[in-house]
């Protein structure tokens, strides 16, 4: 039986690896378990973590350190990219961990810019860097979460920076459609990873999901995967500027009937 590769030929990009529990890294796998080779950008914090991670997915390209807020290593990375790019997953956010401690009207200057230049801005950095590798159009993914349009506890400014980051995958899409390139983002519910590890209610969120969604079980990694793969196939060649719901049905429920 021939199995069917609709990303065969193609090249993801994927920025935000992390760790082997990070979705973007799950993201990678999808891709190339659907035919599409890869090229990994990482920070230079989880240089040792790529280090060991990278080399086991197949038909990977090429891993290279890249902060997306500096302008010289942006410029090195893409420098050294020698192939077209048909997809770009863009899994970055960051915010002080002070900014979720404190009350929202205490959220400093400093710390929302860090928040929103990274979690957001980035995804435009990235494309003004990225799109001229892609004379072919493409599909650009970027990761949010429900706190970017309803407020979601101990959120706090990391809502602020994605409510920006879908207000800019809007943007990017009607910017970059004529280019052929598409632009989405997948809202994925609450999701046991490195960076979410960082949130004090990240416990309390995940029992909640379970018990409100109307699958009544928990999102994975893998899930966000599989809608990934979708939105970079040509099989959703007219779905841009829109974000994807990955919840279990959670962002649809107002009252919940919980259960004793």
């Amino acid at each position: 039986m021939t199995i069917k590769k609709p990303l065969k030929g193609k090249v993801a990009l994927v920025m935000g690896v992390a760790s082997e529990e990070s979705i973007a890294w799950a993201i990678a796998k999808e891709l190339t378990r659907h035919g599409a080779r890869v090229i990994l950008g990482y920070q230079f914090r989880f240089h040792s973590r790529i280090m060991q991670l990278a080399p086991t997915l197949p038909h990977l390209i090429a891993y290279e350190r890249c902060d997306i807020r500096n302008p010289v290593e942006v410029e090195a990375f893409f420098a050294k990219v020698d192939v077209p790019i048909d997809i770009v997953v863009h899994a970055i956010a960051f915010a002080p961990r002070a900014a979720f401690e404190g009350r929202v009207i205490e959220t400093t200057e400093e710390d929302f810019t860090t928040a929103l230049v990274t979690s957001a801005h980035s995804l435009a950095t990235l494309m003004n860097a990225a799109h001229t590798h892609m004379p072919n159009g493409g599909s650009v993914i970027a990761l949010s979460y429900l706190g970017g349009v309803r407020v979601a506890a101990k959120y706090k400014v990391m809502g602020v920076a994605k409510a920006a980051l879908e207000a800019y995958v809007r943007e990017l899409a009607v910017d970059l459609g004529p280019e052929g390139i598409r632009v989405n983002a997948i809202s994925a519910g609450p999701i046991r990873t490195i960076a979410a590890s960082g949130l004090p209610e990240l416990e309390r969120m995940l029992e909640y999901n379970r018990k409100v969604s109307p699958m009544r079980d928990d999102v994975t990694q893998q899930d966000v995967g599989n809608c990934a793969a979708f939105l970079a196939s040509d099989e959703a060649r007219m779905i841009t500027g829109q974000t994807i719901y990955v919840d279990g049905g959670y962002s649809i429920v107002g009252v919940p009937l919980l259960e004793d």
